[in-house]
């Protein structure tokens, strides 16, 4: 007997797993004194306040700050909150120290740019934590350069050669004969994992720090814009989201710096959404695997990929996950045999290599990997009962139960 993978949700592309409640509004119980504790990306921040909001009924807006560097923040109705209540349960320690913070269990949910790296996948398995991470919005990499510069467009090829250091003079992609000065952000922050996941493919530079020097290695993604204002042959990244709703046209530095097209498209939300522009990436909700389900994060967690948190998160700008069709899959053409399973199974249908989650019916973590069509997958020292199956393939996530018997 074959079991096909079924959607959670009723789009045609996309399969986000939710919890039953696609139209709850908000989270029954919830409270300002029971809220979790939530951390999460420098360019999340608006995304996790305005979930605050809208779960506990706060008032909030827009504001460009008029101190500073200008930028635009989500602010809640001071009125509204009771004291220190975004400063104690809503932080913004940036994507690294965000995922750091989670495995050692001192937040309960993150909403980051980007997954684990290499470096905080080995820290978990040190300390014998796993991680459940699931992509509940979508966001994309945009590459930036001075406002005078005369390059408007590059091929994927091309960017990755800038940075391969293939490519070092601007008259070989189309611009003055000048050499080109490609920075890059600093090791583990969401901007440089989506660099070398998204766009170099995890492959080609093996050391980055050796490769760039310490001038060409920017700490924050505030900086961008002031270092490629004052270098007119620089180029740099990123995240879109950040640029289009944090920096916008008013930012220090953002009126000297323009976005350019990637092999001749431009990012903006319909080319991100359709997967067009090449450089897209997902936005992780993720949790320990050994989060209770009865508490507030897991609730908030679930809530996120319901149809009533995917609203709030469009709301935000963000892209939500279940309104992208990128290299979509049809679960329709995805089985696993056999179902019900005696000593292990395989997956039939994925085109590409895609990562497996297994959890038990209590929602704790037993495997983690990385499969390919047709790959056997043992299970065969586990116990007799329901298992879930999360299949995260060609940027679509797709769940089925499994029994075994």
């Amino acid at each position: 007997m074959k079991l096909l993978l079924f959607s959670i949700l009723n789009c045609c592309f996309l399969c986000v797993c939710a919890g039953n409640n696609n139209d709850l509004t908000t989270i029954d119980g919830i409270t300002a004194e029971n809220y979790p504790r939530i951390d999460g990306s420098t360019s999340t921040e608006p995304l996790n306040t305005l979930i605050a909001c809208k779960l506990l009924d706060y008032r909030y807006q827009w504001r460009q700050l008029s101190e500073g560097n200008g930028i635009w923040k989500l602010e809640p109705n001071k009125d509204d909150i009771p004291n220190n209540f975004f400063g104690e349960r809503i932080k913004t320690s940036q994507t690294h120290n965000a995922i750091i913070n989670l495995i050692n269990n001192k937040t309960d949910l993150i909403i980051s740019a980007r997954k684990m790296s290499i470096d905080e996948k080995d820290y978990a398995e040190e300390v014998g934590v796993s991680l459940i991470e699931t992509p509940v919005a979508v966001d994309a990499l945009d590459f930036l350069v001075n406002k005078d510069n005369s390059v408007n467009t590059l091929t994927i090829k091309q960017v990755q050669d800038i940075y391969l250091g293939n490519i070092t003079n601007l008259k070989d992609v189309g611009g003055t004969d000048e050499t080109i000065k490609p920075f890059i952000r600093n090791a583990n922050s969401g901007s440089q994992e989506m660099m070398k996941e998204i766009v170099m493919d995890n492959t080609g530079i093996p050391n980055w720090d050796e490769a760039f020097a310490y001038e060409e290695i920017i700490s924050t993604m505030l900086l961008v814009y002031s270092e490629l204002a004052e270098h007119k042959n620089g180029i740099c990244f990123t995240p879109h989201y950040y640029k289009e709703y944090i920096i916008r046209d008013d930012a220090v530095g953002a009126d000297n710096v323009k976005t350019i097209a990637i092999n001749d498209v431009m990012p903006n939300q319909n080319s991100i959404k359709t997967g067009a522009y090449p450089f897209v990436a997902d936005v992780y909700a993720s949790i320990r695997s050994d989060l209770a389900h009865n508490t507030m994060a897991y609730k908030i967690y679930e809530w996120l990929q319901t149809q009533s948190g995917q609203t709030v998160i469009s709301e935000s700008g963000y892209i939500p996950k279940s309104s992208t069709a990128i290299n979509g899959v049809s679960a329709n053409n995805i089985n696993i045999s056999p179902n019900p399973v005696s000593d292990g199974f395989r997956i039939i249908g994925i085109t590409r290599e895609a990562q497996l989650t297994l959890t038990n019916s209590v929602g704790v973590m037993l495997l983690l990997k990385t499969v390919s069509n047709g790959e056997f997958i043992s299970i065969a020292n586990f116990p007799k009962g329901l298992y879930i199956a999360q299949l995260c393939c060609n940027k679509t996530i797709i769940n089925s139960k499994i029994i075994k018997n």
